[in-house]
């Protein structure tokens, strides 16, 4: 059950679309990764409106890493566990995205031009993160929202915003700037 907190949640619009958790595209999703690195146990998929066009697509993740995949256990969640849960709430909004049409710039593509890019063509370009207060790692949520996408040159451009919370106030944030090169048109 995905749980998210009442004081900083932003209001989601009464005609938005939302998408349930789909279990087999999220084990495509996370194929990938080695087992004891797939921290992404559920997302839901909110569409209030395209990205492209002042919009923006939201996805809602539950997580629990029961055990770091790189180091021994910190106690707390921590800037490289951030990123790779960000991966994976990045891919499956936008595999989740291809698959159900949600956004414009996502339209020409097939899954198969998905899975086929999935990993070589999608680039961080800016990674900013921000720990507010400590958080446990044993379970959490996530929230990634894509505000604001644009294509030039092949290329598409993407902005997104994150964050992640616990049950005892644990708090980080952070804002990603994508490329997604050899975009189809």
């Amino acid at each position: 059950m995905l749980k998210f907190q009442d004081s900083s949640q932003q209001s989601i619009q009464e005609n938005s679309i939302h998408f349930n958790n789909d279990d087999i595209l999220l084990a495509q999703v996370l194929k990938p990764y080695k087992a004891n690195c797939q921290y992404l146990k559920s997302a839901e998929v909110i569409k209030e409106s395209d990205p492209q066009h002042g919009g923006r697509v939201i996805g809602r993740c539950e997580f629990s890493i029961s055990e770091s995949c790189y180091i021994d256990d910190t106690g707390h969640f921590n800037s490289v566990e951030f990123n790779i849960c960000y991966n994976q709430m990045m891919y499956y909004v936008i595999a989740k995205s291809v698959k159900e049409r949600l956004m414009a710039s996502f339209q020409s593509w097939t899954m198969a031009d998905y899975w086929n890019k999935q990993l070589p063509d999608v680039y961080i370009v800016n990674f900013e993160s921000s720990f507010r207060r400590a958080m446990q790692s044993s379970k959490f949520w996530g929230e990634i929202e894509f505000t604001n996408i644009r294509i030039k040159s092949g290329m598409m451009y993407i902005v997104t915003k994150c964050r992640y919370w616990d049950d005892k106030d644990g708090n980080c944030s952070g804002n990603v700037k994508l490329v997604i090169v050899n975009s189809p048109q």
